[in-house]
C-alpha cells in the first residue's frame, strides 16, 4: 500500500488561483482545504506575482504538500488571459521548484476524465464528482476551489518519480 501523501492542486489564475489540498491515504482521499488566493485588479501585475509567491508559501508551509499538481496553460481565443495566467502559472513553478516540491501537470481534458471518467465533462459534472470523492457535503466555492480539488485529486493518482 501507497504511504499516505499531501497533494496541493492548483488552478492558475492571475486574479484567481484556486487551491485545494487533499490527503490521499491508499484509495481514501480526504480534503484538507481549499479556496482561492485573489489579488487586486487595479493593481499592476508584479506586485500581484509577489502577493500569489507569499500566499503559496504560506499554504506550503501550512500543509507541507508532497506533490503540486496544476493545471496546464490551454487558451484558445484570449492572448491576453493567456499571458496573465501564464505569469502565474511560472511563479507557482518557481514556488514548487525553491521548495523542492514535484510537479505534475494535467490538461482540463485529463482533469475531466480523472474525476468523472469523460474527458467532456461540464463544471457540474467535475463538482459533483469531487463532492462524492472527497465526501464533502456541498460543492466547493469559488469554482476556483473546486476545480484546484480535482486538480488534486488526479494528482493522488500520478506516479511521482522521487
Amino acid at each position: 500500500m501507497r504511504p499516505s501523501r499531501i497533494i496541493l492542486g492548483i488552478d492558475p489564475g492571475l486574479g484567481r488561483t484556486g487551491w485545494g489540498v487533499i490527503k490521499a491515504k491508499g484509495i481514501d482521499l480526504m480534503a484538507l482545504g481549499f479556496g482561492c488566493i485573489s489579488t487586486p485588479a487595479n493593481t499592476a501585475v508584479g506586485p500581484r506575482l509577489v502577493e500569489l509567491e507569499n500566499d503559496l508559501k504560506t499554504l506550503i508551509d501550512k500543509y507541507h504538500p508532497d506533490v503540486l499538481a496544476i493545471e496546464q496553460l490551454l487558451f484558445t481565443n484570449n492572448i491576453t488571459t493567456g499571458i496573465a495566467v501564464g505569469a502565474a502559472r511560472g511563479v507557482v513553478l518557481l514556488v514548487a521548484e525553491r521548495s523542492s516540491i514535484p510537479v505534475v501537470e494535467f490538461t482540463p481534458t485529463q482533469v475531466k476524465l480523472g474525476v468523472t471518467g469523460y474527458g467532456q465533462a461540464d463544471k457540474a459534472q467535475v463538482n459533483g464528482m469531487v463532492c462524492r470523492i472527497l465526501k464533502l457535503e456541498k460543492p466547493p466555492t469559488p469554482d476556483d476551489a473546486a476545480d484546484a480539488l480535482a486538480i488534486a485529486i488526479c494528482g493522488s493518482g500520478a506516479r511521482i518519480e522521487e
